[in-house]
């Protein structure tokens, strides 16, 4: 095992960029075809659907520069200071650091996840990602350029609090696109696999219910890699795919969610309050875990948006 760790070790500490960019490549690549075979979204522009979604890559090429610099010298500060929440804790063995920090910033992205929803200024960033209509991997790169800022400035501060290593940092990295990949992707795994799966995992099957284009769909299933979160805090939803219409309900226009311009100019417009879905004649389809409901809107309550 030692063995083993110090080989992860050094590979991620040292794995050039080009690594990720091609796990992406390849990720999208294998479900791509696997969607062209059982994709849940039949009879759309494939090809014109991606160019458009690939095109955020452009723009968010110098915020990634940016703060990823700002990253290193985070990571640096949290090295030479002693600071952060792994670096409080007692040594122990790299495997068990690496776990520690995965589940934490797990934990995080699930946190930012859902201030990107109930935010409103947050919300119209997120809404470009949320307007596709028909969701597959390529939906994975349609990120505003403006909401990539945001995101990477929210994981600036949680590595800063949790002290994460480099190498593990990539590590999960590595972990978080070949998942976010798979959890767009335009395919549903069978009904007896998704149960055991995404009592741990973010699965297509659940992360399709986080894309319905009303809420309360739309503001459940945050997880990132992980579906506990979901779990835990009374977010976790289940609907069957013909039920599942992807989109905004606010912005079903193709002439806003197909073009490129409008994209790019749709933060900047006035918020839109959506309506409500009523789910009562789907509670069949629907599996609501809210045990620790009060404890949601507890740590929730002061930024509950209600769309209507």
């Amino acid at each position: 095992m030692n063995i083993n760790m110090n080989f992860l070790i050094n590979y991620f500490s040292d794995a050039p960029d080009w690594h990720r960019v091609v796990l992406l490549t390849v990720s999208i690549f294998l479900f791509w075809n696997i969607e062209n075979f059982s994709g849940v979204t039949l009879n759309y522009r494939k090809w014109k659907h991606a160019f458009t979604n690939a095109f955020f890559t452009i723009p968010a090429i110098p915020v990634q520069i940016l703060l990823g610099y700002t990253l290193l010298k985070v990571i640096d500060f949290d090295a030479n200071n002693h600071f952060g929440l792994i670096n409080w804790l007692p040594t122990m063995k790299p495997i068990y650091s690496f776990l520690i920090s995965f589940v934490v910033l797990d934990f995080c992205e699930y946190a930012y996840h859902v201030l990107m929803h109930h935010v409103k200024t947050l919300w119209k960033f997120h809404l470009v990602h949320h307007s596709d209509t028909v969701v597959d991997v390529s939906t994975t790169l349609r990120e505003h350029p403006g909401e990539t800022f945001i995101r990477l400035s929210f994981l600036v501060l949680w590595v800063l609090l949790s002290g994460v290593s480099f190498w593990a940092l990539i590590f999960r990295q590595f972990i978080q696109i070949g998942s976010n990949v798979f959890a767009h992707a335009n395919f549903r795994l069978p009904n007896k696999v998704d149960k055991i799966v995404g009592w741990l995992f973010i699965t297509p099957n659940l992360h399709h219910v986080h894309h319905h284009y009303k809420v309360p769909y739309t503001d459940s299933n945050y997880g990132d890699v992980l579906s506990i979160w979901d779990r835990i805090f009374g977010t976790f939803m289940e609907l069957e795919a013909k039920n599942t219409v992807f989109g905004v309900d606010t912005h079903m226009a193709v002439e806003e969610n197909a073009n490129i311009k409008n994209l790019i100019l749709m933060p900047l417009g006035e918020y839109r309050g959506g309506q409500k879905q009523d789910i009562s004649q789907l509670q069949p389809q629907v599996q609501k875990i809210n045990f620790p409901r009060l404890l949601q809107q507890k740590a929730f309550n002061r930024l509950k948006k209600v769309r209507t």
